[in-house]
């Protein structure tokens, strides 16, 4: 502690002495002038005098960070009007004052009372005045000054980071920058040493070093290999005071991480891989891997495989994973262990990315040899064909041959093989296959117009393993015959004009068949030989497929005949040829002066000779007078005509209806069950349908019919009840209901006309004797009462 007073002390007397000579020679300048005085007169002739201030003032610095126990004297304010008997009183204001810094307001000495940091603040501006102690009347101007705080070392260097990461291409040249670090010093850089710095490592030699001025980190080994070591920690120190012995220090940890280069080719661990494939095997298929190992990693490491000799180059191939950086040898082409039961492979492995800088390290590549050994598999048969295509004609006869397939077994045991039709292919059922041989034949005439193509599917089984099958496709073309005659193209109905010219022509026709073209086209046209001389219509082969129809004559009349039917032969161009007889219907038409179609109905003639004016409205007249007569002679009729209405009492038609016996009229209410006069039938659960035709029809009985001449009614009536009743499809109403009794008491009386003989009637019935013998018993029953007064 005694040391630090008197380092303090000694500094404190070389700056009051540096500072005091300053400013008592700005003082003297300044107060040199108040010593004369100045003379100055006034409003009313005074002359006054005015005296200029003057100070004397102490060293007005202060050292940071004194820790001593009493307060530190910063200097001393003291005006040259100042005669020492205690009358002025010295005042300080501005920063700091009366909390940091405090005057003697008698002395005029200031004191420090706390402790001061340059790094929180480096300077003070205050004001110091001085005035009369007891009328506080200001004797000088304030004046400012500045207390400075002196600057030490107590701050020692820190780095902007705590820790440091870098990286550097591995194999790097000496020298090689890495990183730059860099500290800073709070202390005062002006003043002194103390923030002068300089870098030093620690730890990460002899691999790094750094520049002490600058703090670049640069490589100080060459070939520094990532495989051996990636990673390196270096501790770098900033010192200030220039690195002198006594000065403070900062430390920070380098993280430096070597990059990797393409230094090291790819290597197989082997020299020969051994590797097996089924002989099924279908091609794509992965028959084993192989990897060269690269030490290097990213793309520095990617490894590309190839297959560059080897008895096996056609047979497979290798492609390139890139997530486990393995060559997957795969089958290209399928395989047969009959013919070749072993494979030789020469594969290559080479980085994809090669740095030239390297390439003198050697060939970045590496073979290896790779054998595939072939595994024998049971195989199913195998066709000659993959698919067979073959022909027969249409119309051929069952049993006609159409083909072969023939497949065998490639296993060594070459078993029997059976040949079947998948009939889902064959589902009408048209061939049937030899099962030993493969024979294809027809059970069914083939029709070419119906089907020109049938595929079908044909298995071959070997004869004791079951499972093992093969399919191949089979293609039948039916090959057309000439069984197919020519006929109209469309339903052609053709229209001639009445007024048409001669040579005219008024419709072209072709043809169409069904066969194929070789036995179709080209079509010839021709009328029948009765009728080539026809002498309406004459036929022209346009030798292009089609016909015209042109008119012969002139002058066709619709009165006289307006249809013609031509009949029309075509043939087509097959071998042998056929041909068919079409009928064209022509229709005589009305046309305009140009040709325009107008009507086709025949109409009467209409007399082409003039009427004048007068003829024209005499005849009118005439129509309308006639309409008159007709008007009257309808209405006199209907005045005359009796009413529509006929009621009961006079309506004088009678229907004839036959009882066996009277009903009992309204008295008579049990006489029968109106469900039966509904549907008689239904008792016998035979509802007959009235909606359709019935499937069989009733055949009355022969014997039952009564003798056309007969006028036995009672027989005619029974046969026809027979008739009703045994015929299934007769409706439920023609039916005839049985009265035990007609009734008595009706107020409309009986309904029956037997009795109507007896009753006195108006009506003569006479005229029945003349309608012959069938209605002689109505003549009988019905006769004058002068035939039955003759008879009683």
């Amino acid at each position: 502690m005694k040391e630090d007073h008197c380092l303090h002390a000694a500094l404190l007397c070389l700056g009051v002495l540096c500072y005091s000579h300053g400013l008592t020679m700005e003082h003297l300048s300044r107060a040199r002038p108040s010593l004369h005085g100045h003379h100055e007169k006034g409003k009313e002739g005074q002359v006054l005098h005015r005296s200029k201030r003057g100070w004397v003032w102490n060293q007005f610095f202060v050292i940071e960070e004194y820790t001593g126990p009493d307060p530190v004297l910063v200097g001393r304010l003291h005006s040259d009007i100042d005669s020492g008997d205690g009358n002025i009183k010295y005042i300080l204001s501005g920063e700091g004052a009366g909390i940091i810094f405090v005057i003697d307001d008698k002395s005029g000495n200031i004191h420090a009372t706390k402790t001061l940091d340059r790094e929180e603040r480096a300077q003070y501006t205050l004001t110091a005045q001085a005035v009369d102690r007891n009328t506080n009347r200001p004797l000088e101007p304030p004046s400012e000054f500045i207390v400075k705080v002196q600057d030490i070392n107590d701050n020692p260097p820190e780095f902007l980071h705590e820790n440091y990461h870098a990286n550097v291409p591995e194999r790097s040249n000496v020298g090689t920058s890495v990183i730059q670090v860099t500290a800073s010093d709070a202390d005062d850089p002006t003043y002194g040493n103390s923030a002068k710095l300089v870098y030093s490592i620690l730890e990460g030699q002899p691999y790094f070093s750094v520049e002490a001025q600058t703090g670049i980190i640069r490589t100080a080994l060459p070939n520094m290999d990532r495989e051996a070591k990636e990673e390196y920690h270096v501790v770098i120190q900033a010192k200030d005071m220039g690195g002198h012995m006594g000065g403070l220090s900062g430390t920070t940890k380098v993280t430096i991480t070597l990059t990797d280069v393409n230094d090291n080719p790819p290597k197989f661990p082997q020299s020969v891989y051994q590797m097996s494939v089924l002989e099924a095997a279908v091609p794509g298929e992965e028959v084993g891997r192989v990897k060269a190992k690269d030490p290097d990693i990213g793309e520095n490491g990617l490894v590309a495989y190839s297959i560059i000799d080897g008895d096996g180059m056609d047979m497979f191939e290798i492609t390139t994973d890139y997530e486990t950086q393995e060559g997957v040898v795969k089958l290209k082409k399928t395989l047969d262990y009959e013919s070749k039961k072993s494979y030789s492979l020469k594969v290559e492995a080479t980085n994809v990315h090669i740095d030239p800088k390297f390439i003198s390290n050697g060939p970045f590549k590496d073979t290896v040899t790779v054998k595939i050994t072939v595994e024998d598999a049971d195989e199913p048969p195998v066709f000659l064909k993959p698919s067979y295509i073959f022909e027969v004609q249409e119309n051929a006869a069952s049993g006609t041959v159409v083909g072969k397939v023939h497949a065998k077994d490639p296993d060594a045991a070459n078993s029997a093989l059976r040949y079947s039709i998948d009939r889902h292919t064959d589902l009408e059922r048209y061939f049937v296959i030899n099962a030993e041989d493969g024979n294809i034949k027809t059970i069914k005439a083939l029709d070419r117009e119906e089907m020109a193509w049938h595929n079908i599917s044909v298995f071959a089984v070997e004869v004791h393993k079951q499972h093992q099958e093969a399919k191949v496709p089979v293609a039948i073309k039916v090959i057309d015959v000439n069984d197919n005659a020519p006929k109209f193209a469309a339903a052609y109905e053709a229209f001639v004009c009445e007024n048409a010219r001669s040579n005219q022509q008024f419709i072209t026709i072709s043809a169409d068949d069904k066969d194929d073209s070789a036995n179709g086209p080209r079509f010839i046209f021709s009328l029948p030989p009765e009728i080539i001389h026809n002498p309406n219509f004459t036929l022209r082969d346009n030798r292009d497929n089609t016909a015209s129809v042109l008119v012969r004559r002139e002058g066709f009349s619709r009165q006289k005949q307006d249809l013609y039917l031509l009949p029309i032969v075509i043939s087509d161009g097959g071998v042998p040829p056929l041909s068919s007889t079409n009928t064209l219907t022509i229709r005589v038409c009305g046309c305009d002066g140009s040709g325009s179609l107008l009507s086709c109905n025949a109409e009467a003639y209409v007399l082409n000779a003039g009427l004048s004016t007068g003829a024209l409205i005499a005849i009118l007249a005439c129509i309308v007078i006639l309409l008159v007569i007709v008007v009257l002679f309808v209405t006199l009729k209907r005045q005359k005509k009796e009413p529509l209405i006929v009621f009961e009492e006079e309506d004088v038609r009678e229907n004839i209806i036959t009882y066996d016996d009277e009903g009992g009229g309204e008295e008579d209410t049990e006489a029968f069950d109106i469900a039966t006069l509904q549907n008689p039938d239904g008792i016998n659960g035979f509802m007959p349908r009235k909606d359709i035709k019935p499937e069989y029809q009733y055949l009355p009985r022969p014997g039952l019919r009564p003798a056309p001449n007969s006028v036995d009614v009672d027989d005619f009536i029974n046969t026809r009840i027979q008739e009703a009743d045994n015929d299934p499809t007769a409706p439920p109403y023609d039916s005839i209901q049985i009265y035990g009794y007609e009734g008595r008491g009706s107020v409309a009386g009986s309904l029956s006309s037997l009795e109507s003989a007896t009753t006195d009637s108006d009506l003569d019935y006479d005229y029945l004797q003349n309608w012959g013998p069938r209605f002689k018993k109505l003549a009988d029953l019905y006769g004058s009462k002068d035939t039955f007064d003759d008879d009683s």
